[in-house]
């Protein structure tokens, strides 16, 4: 049994060989009635100006990344649609990484100052943008530079650092080395003061025992002293300290005493023993007399005697020995020195 159902309908391709989409209706108006192939020019223009806006972004992504300073040699594009295809393109604020890049307008102006604008500008910062800056590679290069100054500058201020650091220690070195000058010159003055007041006290002391010591006789020549050696001494040297004066000179008491023993002693001729008050000797020897006798007290300079030429001698000559509270003889010359007299 035949069917009566209607055929279906092919779909309409309207000339662009590919079927109508669901809900979609074309209106022809006065202006958009055109031949096939004017409305085939109107669809190119709408794929045109999505195809521009997409490489709009991605020569912007390019750019803002790796600085295409190219595209400064590049007018700038700029893309005309009719009202009726411009009404029907997606906000482009609402690309993705465009809508960053346009201004507060609205509308129509606003899309076309995002299509009409130089690429270049892509990756420019606000600061950059109010310095004038309107180029990506000149953007890039100033930043280089910046950068570079930044680091010469870290370094300048790290190579004077380091220098005021050396200063401060060559100045720290220098004031240690000064103070350490200046140390050493303030323990040698010490030194010097201390060793000028010793000598001073030394001298003062001297004077003093000088006041209350006398040389024991005048007129005197040093004609042998304690050690020499020689074979007219029995002991093979000398024993005491020999002053050469004229027989009678007077011989004298070199500091108060007690008189030990007077008399003749041999070899010695006419000897006189004066003690000392802290048991020191003083022997003069050769006399041609004695003043004083045994147990007789006596003052620095008073006479005990005179000078001869008795015992065993080749002149006339006072000898005189000096012996420590325990016997030992000593230089004669060293004691006399050691209390302030000048032989």
């Amino acid at each position: 049994m035949a069917s009566n159902q209607p055929a279906p309908e092919a779909p309409s391709t309207f000339g662009f060989g590919e079927p109508d989409r669901p809900g979609e209706e074309w209106n022809p108006t006065e202006e958009s009635i055109r031949p096939v192939r004017g409305r085939h020019r109107v669809a190119k223009q709408r794929g045109l100006a999505r195809s521009s806006t997409v490489l709009g972004v991605g020569v912007i992504a390019a750019v803002g990344a790796g600085g295409m300073a190219t595209a400064q040699s590049k007018p700038p594009v700029s893309i005309s649609l009719p009202d009726s295809i411009a009404d029907n393109l997606p906000d482009v604020k609402s690309l993705p990484g465009v809508g960053a890049f346009m201004g507060d307008g609205s509308g129509a102006d606003q899309q076309t100052a995002a299509l009409g604008s130089p690429l270049t500008t892509a990756g420019i910062t606000e600061a950059e943008a109010e310095q004038g800056a309107t180029d990506a590679g000149e953007a890039l290069r100033a930043r280089i530079l910046q950068q570079a100054e930044q680091q010469q500058a870290g370094a300048d201020a790290e190579a004077k650092a380091a220098e005021e650091q050396a200063a401060a220690e060559a100045a720290a070195a220098q004031a240690a080395k000064q103070q350490s000058a200046a140390e050493k010159e303030a323990a040698a003055k010490k030194k010097a003061a201390e060793e000028a007041a010793k000598k001073k006290a030394e001298a003062e002391r001297l004077a003093k025992l000088a006041a209350s010591y006398a040389i024991p006789t005048s007129s005197y020549t040093i004609t042998s002293t304690f050690g020499q050696a020689g074979s007219m001494w029995s002991s093979g040297h000398h024993t005491g300290l020999d002053f050469a004066a004229p027989t009678g000179t007077p011989v004298k008491a070199v500091h108060s005493g007690t008189v030990k023993s007077a008399g003749w002693s041999g070899s010695y001729g006419y000897r006189t023993v004066l003690e000392l008050e802290d048991g020191t000797e003083v022997w003069y020897c050769h006399q041609s007399s004695m003043d004083v006798t045994a147990g007789q007290k006596v003052t620095t300079g008073e006479t005990i005697g005179r000078v001869g030429a008795t015992g065993n001698v080749t002149g006339p000559h006072l000898h005189l020995e000096i012996h420590t509270p325990d016997g030992t003889g000593i230089d004669p010359m060293g004691w006399l020195q050691s209390k302030g007299l000048s032989i």
